[in-house]
């Protein structure tokens, strides 16, 4: 285990140490930390004795005095130092186990890791949980965690995700509860597993848990075309009983906790609720409410746009299939002299038709299009890029792009939840 240090912070405390990244830390105040939680605790000290190996594997001992709450000023490109727990399952409805080779080796790493859960917002099914890891994570008190929950029908949860653990969940969420550790849960519905009866039967056994229930989500499952085994997508009669069922869940709770991700409303065609059924956007990262923060913000920059452009300018979204819905509905209120805006839904060749988030497009079915069509200037969703990078899921980048396509002017957007940015991008032509 290597704890290397990824950046110093301009005068801070680590930075008049001369520390800088690639330097190591070997202990502090003669303990290991396991992750970044360990660190935070172990520098909060009034005098902290740092053993640190430089790049140039000389080794320092650094007495620092401060205050309490200073920061050192150190960041580290992973927030657990030691192993990450793997994911022991193999669920039926896993996207991992979905894809081809050939993707970058990042993309088939599978973690249940209840600190990167903390820490990062990643969801985890407790089935890997040692005795050891809850006896840390109950002196810890981290909350809130994101859990997979998916069915309370323990001999279900065992064939879903496929794990004799799996059938412990209510006791695990029993010792959630009794420690007072908030979660936020996620069911991905299956058709023909844990939805109609077995969704309701979850739903009532969850209502003990309201205590410690800080939001719970119903997501549809995601079916590529590499799939081996048989598994159904949800169909418009599926969405419209999981959005009845949420609604009714609601009022039986008196308190809106549970939510139906934006693909149910899409594929029922019933309307995107208000703001207020999505409390505070906990789970937008999962597509749970999306689509309201970007109607919300159009409504706000509709009146900011330009009445004419100086000439006439053609301007193409790529999105995918569902965004394209909505982003069709919204072109229709932008009306400005000389604007072509144009939105294309990419097929999803890659991953096979079924799959229709802009996450998943990849470069290869962007090249495509760009190679048959007349195209000006271009917006990418940065949704659909490695984070931090310009580099889709199958390894191809927008400044492949540029060089293939010379004439054309990408844009990429960073903020896939608002129209601010493409309203920027239109009024600067």
């Amino acid at each position: 285990m290597k704890i290397i240090i990824s950046q110093v912070e301009k005068n801070s405390i680590a930075d008049e140490l001369s520390l800088s990244a690639g330097d190591e830390i070997i202990s502090i105040n003669k303990t290991v930390p396991r992750d970044i939680i360990d660190y935070s605790f172990l520098v909060k000290n009034e005098e902290i004795l740092l053993h640190i190996k430089h790049k140039s594997k000389e080794e320092e001992l650094f007495e620092i005095e401060k205050d309490y709450d200073d920061d050192l000023g150190i960041s580290f490109e992973s927030a657990v130092f030691d192993k990450v727990k793997p994911c022991c399952n193999k669920c039926i409805f896993c996207f991992v186990d979905q894809q081809p080779k050939g993707l970058r080796k990042s993309l088939y790493v599978k973690d249940d890791d209840w600190r990167l859960s903390y820490l990062q917002g990643t969801y985890i099914t407790l089935t890997n949980m040692a005795e050891k890891d809850w006896r840390r994570l109950e002196n810890f008190h981290p909350s809130p965690l994101f859990v997979s929950i998916h069915t309370t029908n323990p001999d279900l949860r065992v064939k879903m995700l496929n794990n004799p653990n799996a059938a412990r969940i209510m006791n695990d969420l029993e010792r959630l509860k009794r420690n007072d550790i908030k979660i936020h849960g996620q069911i991905v519905l299956c058709p023909s597993y844990n939805d109609g009866d077995e969704l309701i039967r979850t739903l009532e056994d969850l209502k003990k848990f309201k205590k410690i229930l800080n939001s719970l989500a119903i997501v549809p499952v995601g079916v590529s075309k590499y799939r081996k085994e048989n598994l159904k997508t949800v169909d418009k009669k599926t969405a419209d009983f999981v959005i009845n069922t949420v609604n009714n869940f609601n009022l039986q709770m008196k308190k809106n906790i549970l939510m139906a991700s934006d693909e149910f409303f899409l594929i029922s065609g019933h309307e995107i609720p208000n703001k207020k059924y999505y409390g505070k956007f906990s789970q937008i990262e999962d597509g749970v409410g999306a689509v309201r923060l970007l109607i919300d913000d159009f409504e706000k920059c509709k009146k900011k746009f330009k009445k004419k452009l100086k000439m006439p300018t053609k301007l193409t979204l790529f999105t995918g299939i569902s965004a394209a819905k909505i982003f069709d509905e919204l072109k229709e209120k932008i009306f400005v002299e000389n604007l072509d805006f144009e939105v294309i839904g990419v097929r999803n060749k890659f991953f096979g038709d079924m799959i229709n988030v802009s996450g998943l497009v990849v470069g290869e079915d962007i090249k495509n299009l760009l190679e048959s069509g007349n195209y000006q200037n271009v917006i990418i969703p940065s949704i659909m890029l490695r984070e931090g990078t310009d580099e889709f899921l199958d390894g191809i980048k927008i400044s492949d792009f540029k060089k293939k396509f010379p004439k054309v002017n990408f844009f990429i957007i960073n903020d896939c939840y608002k129209f601010q940015e493409i309203l920027t991008i239109i009024n600067s032509f």
